[in-house]
């Protein structure tokens, strides 16, 4: 079977992602990783960085703590949506920078959980292939 080849996609630009199909994310250097993650509060209750007695809380205040904690970058308070930090670089704080997985995969919030059913371009990712390091 001959494989594919698939260009390179820009994040911030839609049209230059690639149609998701099962496998594509084996050799992609995790570029959905560095787009924005809004979150609610059950997906922080999972990732443990919020306790389930804290959920009766008012969440600007959840999220005032998370935020000194370098955690969420931004909450709206309308919707009850925050959305997790950033790097430097633009990769979520959840991203091993080396190998480019998820260090919370197991308990990763719906809308990673969701990718890329849901987002901005529904069935497709802003595929970028891993770059392989020679020895």
């Amino acid at each position: 079977m001959k494989n594919k080849l698939i260009a390179s996609a820009d994040p911030d630009r839609l049209e230059t992602w690639a149609r998701y199909s099962n496998g594509l994310c084996r050799d992609c250097r995790a570029t959905c990783c560095t787009l924005p993650v809004e979150v609610r509060i059950d997906d922080l209750i999972r990732l443990e960085v919020v306790d389930p007695f804290e959920r009766d809380e008012p969440l600007r205040n959840i999220a005032r703590r998370l935020s000194k904690a370098g955690i969420v970058e931004h909450f709206n308070q309308k919707h009850g949506i925050f959305t997790l930090t950033r790097l430097a670089n633009g990769d979520c704080l959840y991203l091993d920078r080396q190998t480019r997985l998820c260090t919370v995969y197991a308990k990763r919030p719906d809308t990673c959980r969701n990718h890329p059913r849901v987002g901005p371009r529904p069935g497709y990712c802003a595929y970028q292939q891993k770059i392989v390091e020679r020895r």
